[in-house]
């Protein structure tokens, strides 16, 4: 999957004392108070180091021309406003001379054009919310018939200010009656649209340019390969933090909330928790370091901003000047001291159920293991740390928990999961097979590289499935294609995605040391400043043992099933700047056994269970509802009609809902219901487990 499908919220950068800002020709700009964003030295010699990267350390080569300057034009524009409802026609015909000069701009690390072309969006951006703020003082007319188009994706771009202002002041009326039918106190509903445009320009107020480095970066490494990516140094931490499952801090989920730090959740037995002091919904007044260090006040910061001061090495400490929930900034905030500590982030790691099945009068229980991404806590395993956080060390414990219960076999959902580490999927399929190899890889100089599993001892050696859908990708694709080329078990869902490439992360800053040319900033200037941040190359593809490569194909389940993701919209083959499909020569390996006898018989017995299936049924036309109503193309903003559309959709949601819900034994829904409970719907990993029960019957009956 891409690695940057968009933009998480940034870091704030100091300006540098001296800032090298020379434009390679004359750059429009708008002519208007709000505060100009310029790059950052560091910001330009990252951009000249991540093109020279680019050209000679990346599988893919792309010449930097023309051609694919008007690329990153059209990616970086559709980044800024993909609904098109900010940018004006004339504001785009104004980047027109940029189109074909990025690739100058790029190699020189000339972000002038990029700059200019963002602060006209951010103008135009607070135009629209200033706008909207001021629509809230009319009166609307929710009885007149008037129809409002809120995805303008594929309209062009506005051209007249006259256009401009009905497609917002039908906006806030739309987002106005919906309030209104929630619960009609219009006054009331008013200022909460006030507060809500409010925290949105004063979001646009905190912009950084590490936000619009960002953003145009993304742009640039996604028309060279959908799976390069560049990392500001904040957004650098946050991609390691997901790929070890851990992070050093207090355990506290914050969100920023009418300009306060919010407290959210606390994690159980965490640093927080610990305290006994700190509760969900204080707010954080103000940050200090160690026992002794002054406090910063935080009101208004950017959330970035503040989870860098909150978090820090483990056995540090850090102290928080809290306001209560229900306290006023005239009350007395009260003073916690937080040890940091390791925080393990479990829920985004495996996790284990059984769910049970009755065949043939015969009660069958299949442990199903859920696995998120393939993660490993790398800077804890160099440490040696004897509990290092792993995909692999979680599965062997759940598969222990599974055993115990004495599951009759075990399905591996990796439906959603991205990819991750690849020494984590091979000592993963290393619990399900004999030792021998995994997955080949082809590098820069073609040279090809086949991993193994060594360890000879097999962990599960029960039914096993493994459950694919299109966003299964990467190191997910590994493991599923070596437990279908091995024969070891089934593999069920729909084709994955199809990313066949390999990523190495280099870290600018430690690993190209004296490349930039960067000066040591001024004194008193933050560090932070100093950092390029990160680049995820691609330096490879995969292969599977067979010699066939996961790229652009993916895998193919050997039993397809129904799926809410059309393939036709998702996926690598829809990548435009995806390497192409390929093959090798094929590894020695020796298969465990072979599913092309049976495989047929239970596709037979899927195929005949869904005839007569009235779930299977109420699934299909599931997909079908929701495909159709995926995206609203235009909505009444007369009251009654609007009420009647939106009674209608409720209706029929809760009615396919329900059908699904009556045809697998759960009880129905009313109209309105809150549920309290999590009621299982999976209709996918239902079906999924049915099968793997057939194959065990089958399986049982042939041995006896």
């Amino acid at each position: 999957m891409t690695l940057v499908s968009q933009i998480k919220a940034l870091m704030t950068a100091v300006a540098f004392a001296t800032v090298v800002y020379v434009p390679a020709r004359a750059v429009s700009k708008p002519n208007d108070k709000t505060a100009e964003l310029h790059p950052t030295e560091s910001e330009q010699a990252a951009c000249r180091l991540v093109v020279k990267m680019l050209g000679t350390d990346n599988y893919k080569k792309v010449a930097l021309d023309d051609s694919l300057s008007v690329l990153v034009f059209e990616r970086y524009l559709k980044g800024m406003d993909q609904n098109r409802s900010y940018l004006m026609a004339s504001d785009v015909a104004g980047f027109i001379p940029y189109k074909t000069h990025f690739d100058e701009d790029l190699r020189d690390g000339n972000l002038s054009a990029a700059f200019a072309m963002y602060n006209t969006y951010k103008i135009r951006y607070e135009e629209r919310f200033q706008y909207a703020i001021k629509q809230l003082l009319n009166n609307f007319n929710f009885s007149v018939r008037e129809i409002y188009t809120p995805d303008h994706r594929k309209l062009p771009f506005i051209r007249t200010q006259a256009e401009m202002d009905k497609l917002w002041r039908q906006r806030v009326k739309y987002d106005l009656l919906e309030l209104q039918l929630a619960k009609p106190d219009l006054l009331k509903n008013k200022e909460i649209l006030r507060k809500r445009y409010q925290a949105l320009l004063n979001q646009s107020a905190r912009t950084s340019s590490q936000d619009v480095f960002q953003l145009f970066m993304t742009a640039f490494t996604a028309s060279v390969d959908p799976h390069v990516a560049y990392f500001t140094p904040f957004n650098s931490a946050q991609f390691s933090i997901e790929a070890s499952r851990a992070l050093e801090g207090i355990g506290a989920a914050l969100a920023l909330e009418n300009e306060f730090v919010t407290i959210k959740t606390i994690t159980a037995g965490g640093p927080a928790y610990k305290t006994r002091m700190i509760n969900p919904d204080d707010r954080i007044l103000a940050i200090a370091q160690g026992k002794d260090g002054e406090f910063q006040d935080i009101f208004g910061w950017r959330l970035d901003d503040a989870i860098a001061l909150i978090r820090g090495p483990k056995g540090t400490t850090v102290k928080l000047k809290l306001l209560a929930k229900g306290k006023t900034t005239a009350d007395a905030a009260q003073i916690v001291e937080v040890l940091r500590d390791k925080i393990i982030l479990e829920d985004q790691s495996a996790k284990q159920e059984v769910r049970s099945y009755k065949v043939n009068g015969r009660d069958l229980k299949i442990g199903v293991i859920s696995i998120p991404g393939f993660y490993m806590d790398y800077a804890a395993a160099q440490r040696r740390e004897s509990n290092y956080k792993s995909t692999t060390r979680d599965v062997k414990l759940l598969l222990d928990t599974l055993k115990q219960k004495m599951v009759d076999g075990i399905m591996i959902d990796l439906r959603g999961n991205g990819g991750g580490s690849l020494n984590e999927v091979i000592s993963l399929t290393g619990l399900f097979i004999h030792s021998g190899p995994v997955v080949q890889v082809k590098d820069l100089s073609q040279k090809i590289q086949v991993y193994e599993d060594r360890d000879t001892s097999v962990y599960y050696n029960g039914p096993l499935a493994v459950l694919v859908d299109r966003r299964s990708a990467s190191a997910s694709e590994i493991f599923a294609a070596a437990i279908q080329d091995y024969g070891r078990g089934l593999i069920l869902g729909s084709q994955t995605y199809g990313k066949g490439t390999v990523q190495a992360q280099v870290n600018l800053d430690r690993d190209l040391p004296g490349l930039t040319g960067l000066r040591v900033s001024a004194p008193g200037v933050a560090k932070t400043q100093d950092k390029l941040g990160q680049l995820n190359v691609t330096t490879g593809k995969f292969y599977r043992i067979t010699g066939s490569s996961t790229q652009h194909k993916g895998v193919s389940p050997d039993i397809e099933m129904q799926s809410f993701i059309a393939t036709s919209k998702y996926g690598e083959d829809n990548e435009p700047s995806a390497l192409p499909w390929d093959t090798i020569r094929k590894s020695e390996y020796v298969k465990l056994g072979s599913l092309d006898m049976i495989m047929p018989v239970l596709t037979n017995m899927y195929k005949t269970r869904n005839q007569r299936s009235q779930a299977y049924k109420a699934y299909g036309e599931m997909i079908g509802f929701y495909q159709e109503h995926e995206f609203i193309t235009t909505v009444p903003l007369n009251v009654k009609e609007f009420k009647l559309m939106r009674d209608q959709n409720a209706a029929a949601t809760l009615a396919q809902s329900n059908k699904l819900r009556t045809a697998i034994g759960l009880p129905v829904l009313k109209a309105g219901e809150i549920r309290t409970k999590t009621d299982d719907l999976d209709f996918m990993k239902l079906e999924a487990g049915r099968i793997l029960t057939d194959f065990i019957f089958l399986n049982t009956n042939r041995t006896r």
